[in-house]
């Protein structure tokens, strides 16, 4: 019973009274913020496994069973892509051969003929301005929405288009479509693996630890009021014990409240991240459930954290009923421990210099992980010892700087452990920009953009609609010529020998896949793979076969007429690599293959997409006939860009919001070390030291921490970077706009600390303050 009422007494007291009430409520809001953010962002880590069982769940269930089912009537099955802009649309073709053919996951029932049933996204998109190149490419009326069983991912382009039997079969032409008899296949599901886990935990550190530092410096906060009141409650006759419950309730009501506000957060961010994309990728809000026993533990160790915080303060502290007495002998840090968790990162980061290229895979990957959280803690391990060591060595300087310094002189601890998220973040984001940065100049830039491609609009096409392909676009007013090329392969003989493409055009045609130069008939191009593939096979042998496109039957011989001359990848499409391209004067009286492929490349007017939507347009009446694409180019496409840089802003977005949890952090601090020494500053303002001295002191004291975080962090992101990219096998890029970037605003940060605390600054240093005193 004496428990609860000490407990009460201390949740009366986390609200506070008379003029300490403004205080008291400020930590107590920020110990709710706290440890509202570090409890949803936990919530999100723990709903990971839930996320990957229900997505590997709907691709299991999604998959054809193809098996023969007795008395189930076989659904004729055919899958391609369309590409829309720079994304790409799966079209299923299905036709029913009986009433007992299986419906697919997600369809209430299998559209007729004519009919189509979309994805949400596809339904969205047709809303949309965009929706007309989507209609270019889909003949038939949208009857339905495909649901949730039926989709990955929310943002897939799906559509099932519906035909007869025969119908299916004169638009695939020599093609066989697939006979489905079911859908479903057991999934794998197992717990998170070992390899997600290890990736999923930097990224978690990165972000959870400031947070988890921002929740014991928020309920840290106020600790020389706190030492007051339980002085005060020893005088009413209060034991040690009790005194502990009643400091353990003050952080507790806190606690709750930001358990519950994270709760709601969590709830309220998963339809934001639902909508997100990152990397083409987007998640169903409702997959967002935590582990029972993750989330448990979370709901549990975060408010355990705050109050042990708040308990673990009082260790050197010993309440007295006459006041407070603090030990005021510093005890010297124990560094083996420090070193050793440096020292583990740094040599498992070394381990992998031993790995070659060529065998790089999941040693690697848990050897880079390993070394990278280890090494980022301690990095932070380390920042006290590197704050105590350079501030014991300072000498001299002017007044505001020797106050600085002096106090950081006898505690250099808790300072640094506020700026000690920030260098988790700092490091790690320089970590990942770098890998971005490097990832986006391992291309090179191309010679040859897609833009002046002659003939960037490809289609493929049968031979026996070639005829009607080429009279529809005749007719269209934007085109202003095709270019026809056949596709085959060669190789030493039928079944055995090195196999490569052959591409047969006149020059004009060539000039559409390559930047050829001078070209006549009877010339013989060939385009090597890029220099950074570590398979690099030569051109083919002079005398070889055309094999078809399966490389069987019979095969006609054909001796390459020389010289062949070679193009440089960058100035080719993008996977061209491999490929003989030849005039039809190199063939001489060789016959081509009856299978070989027929492409034909579309010049004209306007933009290549909307080039693409009017030839699709034309076609429409052909169906699946016909397969509509756009030429690659050399470069990262558009939406590669666009993702790559989407990932980029959003990372700087969330290291600039973690840095701001860090001045807060610096803020909360300044205020507790202002009021604290209330007494000692008002005393130095009585004694002429002027206002101005006391403001660079404070501004000096708070920099000095934050300017060696930076520099550490700035060594370790760089140090982390060099072994990922080298494991990538990508040149290094640093990207030294966002190391400024994210440095500068730490300074800021600062600054910005330093002007809030003025005001209070000035208050506590009046002579009233210290006649009161």
């Amino acid at each position: 019973m004496s428990g609860l009422k000490d407990f009460a007494l201390g949740l009366r007291l986390a609200v506070g009274g008379g003029r300490i009430s403004g205080a008291a409520l400020l930590r107590l809001s920020m110990t709710a913020v706290g440890i509202a953010l570090a409890v949803a962002l936990l919530l999100l880590a723990t709903s990971i496994g839930h996320l990957t069982g229900e997505r590997r769940d709907r691709v299991a269930a999604t998959q054809e069973i193809t098996d023969t089912r007795p008395g189930v009537d076989p659904l004729r099955w055919h899958s391609t892509g369309k590409q829309v802009g720079e994304d790409y649309l799966e079209l299923l073709a299905v036709a029913p051969t009986g009433p007992a053919a299986p419906v697919p996951p997600g369809l209430e029932r299998l559209p007729g003929p004519g009919e189509l049933v979309v994805s949400p996204e596809v339904a969205n998109r047709l809303a949309t301005p965009e929706g007309d190149s989507i209609r270019a490419r889909l003949p038939g009326t949208v009857v339905g929405q495909i649901g949730k069983p039926g989709l990955v991912d929310p943002g897939d382009l799906l559509v099932y288009q519906g035909f007869t039997p025969a119908e299916l079969e004169e638009q695939l032409g020599e093609a066989t479509p697939e006979e489905v008899y079911g859908f479903g296949v057991p999934s794998d599901a197992g717990e998170m693996s070992a390899t997600t886990l290890l990736l999923v935990a930097p990224a978690a550190a990165v972000l959870l630890m400031p947070l988890l530092i921002f929740v014991t410096t928020a309920s840290r906060m106020g600790a020389a009021q706190r030492d007051r009141r339980l002085a005060g409650l020893r005088l009413l006759g209060l034991d040690a014990k009790q005194v502990r419950r009643v400091a353990a309730a003050e952080s507790l009501l806190g606690a709750m409240l930001g358990l519950v506000a994270g709760i709601g957060l969590f709830l309220a961010l998963r339809p934001l991240i639902g909508s997100l994309e990152l990397f083409g990728m987007r998640f169903f809000a409702a997959d967002f459930v935590p582990n029972p026993v993750l989330g448990a533990l979370v709901l549990l160790l975060v408010p355990a954290l705050a109050v042990g915080a708040a308990l673990f303060g009082l260790r050197r502290t010993i309440v007295e009923p006459l006041g407070v007495v603090r030990q005021g002998r510093t005890t010297r840090r124990r560094m083996w421990w420090r070193w050793l968790l440096t020292g583990a990162g740094a040599v498992t980061l070394a381990c992998t210099l031993f790995i070659p290229l060529s065998s790089r895979g999941s040693l690697a990957a848990f050897l880079l992980v390993g070394g990278t959280v280890l090494l980022l803690f301690g990095i932070v391990s380390v920042l006290p010892w590197a704050v105590e060591k350079l501030v014991r060595a300072l000498r001299g300087g002017s007044p505001s700087w020797q106050f600085a310094v002096r106090r950081l002189q006898l505690d250099s601890g808790t300072p640094s452990r506020v700026v000690s998220g920030l260098v988790v973040v700092l490091a790690g984001t320089i970590l990942i920009q770098g890998l971005l940065a490097s990832v986006g100049s391992a291309e090179e830039i191309p010679a040859r953009p897609l833009a002046q491609n002659p003939g960037p609009v490809r289609v493929q096409v049968e031979q026996d609609d070639l005829p009607e392909v080429r009279t529809r676009l005749a007719e269209v007013a934007e085109v202003t010529g095709t270019r026809l090329i056949r596709q085959a392969t060669v190789g030493e003989s039928p079944g055995q020998g090195s196999a490569a493409t052959v591409e047969i055009g006149d020059c004009a045609a060539l000039a559409a896949r390559a930047t050829l130069g001078p070209c006549s008939d009877g010339d013989v191009f060939y385009v090597p793979y890029p220099e950074q593939y570590d398979y690099r096979p030569g051109p083919p042998p002079r005398n070889v076969m055309f094999l078809g496109q399966d490389e069987r039957g019979s095969a006609a011989e054909w001796s390459i007429p020389g010289p062949i001359r070679e193009i440089a990848p960058r100035h080719a499409e993008k996977y061209l690599g491999g490929t003989v391209l030849a005039t039809p004067g190199a063939l001489g009286d060789t016959p081509m293959p009856a299978d070989a492929r027929l492409m034909l490349y579309v010049g004209g007017t306007g933009t290549i997409p909307e080039l693409a939507d009017q030839v699709a347009l034309a076609l429409r009446p052909l169906g699946l006939r016909t397969d509509i694409s756009y030429a690659r180019s050399t470069s990262f496409s558009q939406v590669e860009n666009e993702r790559i840089a989407n990932f980029r802003a959003a990372l700087l977005t969330a290291s600039l919001f973690v840095l701001v949890v860090a001045a807060l952090s610096l803020l909360m601090l300044a205020v507790e070390q202002i009021t604290e020494r209330r007494r000692a500053l008002a005393a130095l303002s009585a004694a002429g030291v002027p206002l101005s001295v006391l403001g660079r002191a404070s501004l000096w004291q708070t920099a000095i921490p934050v300017g060696v975080g930076v520099v550490l962090a700035v060594a370790a992101g760089i140090g982390l970077t060099l072994p990922s990219l080298r494991l990538a096998d990508v040149p290094i890029a640093i990207d030294a706009t966002a190391i400024l970037g994210l440095s500068a605003a730490a300074v800021l940060a600062v600054l910005l600390v330093t002007v809030l605390t003025l005001p209070l600054l000035r208050q506590v240093t009046k002579l009233d303050a210290l006649r009161a005193e």
